[in-house]
């Protein structure tokens, strides 16, 4: 069975191998009606039953961006989660709004049926890389100084729709700190937490938070990768979501000094005061220590470095001021899904656990 002649609605998940692609690629096939096509630079293996194949491919390269995705003439939405670090704000624009016109242009010329184009963004939108910002953070929220690849994404897409005379539409779906399984991720918080806890336990240490003074008491929001999969498809396939943003959250929000100490009870540790650590720095000579800890407990076979998001955990436990959105726009337009985050880290560290990635 081909994922190119079914007449099914065809997906295309850019970013297939991050914790949102591979995600969204897992909830796609849990509905009959879609076939599935993941890009990334590495590919991936494809499902027994057909409906998913990937592609590797490097879309800052245009020739092998037409090359790869010409044929794909069935595709009917893009979801588009690609991302490419680079070290300061204004180097991200180029690389990653090229990717994103590579994509569409492509995939444009080729598929007659194309309907919609998704495209993932999150809360530096608002400005929460930056530093305090309004909160409860609104869609509708003016933007701010550029440079931010964010906006001229969306802005290429809005001025692209016009040009194709409006025969797709899209939507921006902007999440805030996911909570996801995938490894290999830089962006992975739950992963962080999971095996800095790991390697304070093996050292006999109490479970300390790491960030800022100020980050422990201030309010953040954090978005299932599964609860977010859902909406994406959701905003993508309802014709009432046309040309919008939502901002998609687990539908509460926490701080961390009332979850870390509940973290530390699963983790069956002691909590121990708050310590500013970089843990990018800390975590930076623990390989031999890794290495110990999986050999005494049969962990899985992976890297150190695959399992480390240091520099993403710092980022996050830096936040010293408030970090949520409001998610009552997704609600009016009838998205209702919730997943209580305390449970959400519970489940994900389970897993972890289960997969054998920590002891």
């Amino acid at each position: 069975m081909s994922t190119e002649n079914t007449g099914k609605p065809t997906a295309l998940v850019v970013g297939a191998n991050g914790v949102i692609g591979s995600n969204l690629i897992e909830h796609l096939l849990t509905l009959p009606e879609w076939d599935v096509i993941g890009l990334s630079r590495r590919g991936g293996e494809g499902h027994a039953d057909g409906r998913l194949r990937h592609i590797a491919v490097d879309l800052l390269d245009a020739a092998d961006t037409r090359a790869k995705l010409a044929p794909l003439e069935h595709v009917t939405h893009i979801f588009y989660a690609a991302y490419q670090h680079r070290a300061t704000w204004s180097e991200l624009v180029a690389p990653n709004l090229a990717m994103l016109e590579n994509t569409v242009e492509t995939v444009e010329a080729a598929a007659p049926g194309l309907r919609h184009i998704s495209l993932m963004q999150g809360y530096k939108v608002y400005g929460g890389h930056l530093g305090p910002f309004k909160t409860p953070a609104r869609e509708t929220d003016a933007q701010f100084m550029p440079p931010e690849f964010m906006f001229d994404q969306q802005r290429y897409l809005e001025q692209r729709q016009a040009q194709s005379g409006h025969r797709w539409s899209w939507s921006a779906i902007r999440p805030a700190v996911v909570g996801g399984a995938a490894l290999g991720n830089p962006m992975n918080l739950a992963l962080a937490i999971a095996v800095y806890a790991s390697i304070s336990k093996a050292l006999g240490l109490p479970l300390r938070f790491p960030g800022k003074p100020g980050a422990y008491d201030k309010l953040v929001e954090m978005t299932d990768a599964g609860l977010l999969a859902k909406a994406t498809v959701w905003a993508a396939a309802n014709a009432g979501c046309a040309n919008q943003a939502f901002n998609i959250g687990n539908g509460d929000i926490f701080r961390w000094s009332e979850m870390w100490p509940k973290i530390a009870r699963w983790f069956d540790m002691e909590v121990g005061p708050p310590l500013p650590l970089a843990l990018a720095d800390v975590m930076s000579d623990k390989a031999p220590l890794w290495e110990s800890i999986a050999r005494a407990h049969g962990l899985a076979a992976h890297s150190y470095d695959t399992l480390s998001s240091w520099g993403f955990a710092d980022f996050v436990f830096s936040w010293d001021y408030d970090m949520f959105g409001d998610g009552s726009k997704a609600r009016r337009f009838g998205f209702h899904d919730y997943v209580e985050s305390e449970q959400m880290f519970y489940r994900l560290f389970e897993q972890f656990r289960q997969r054998k990635v920590i002891p």
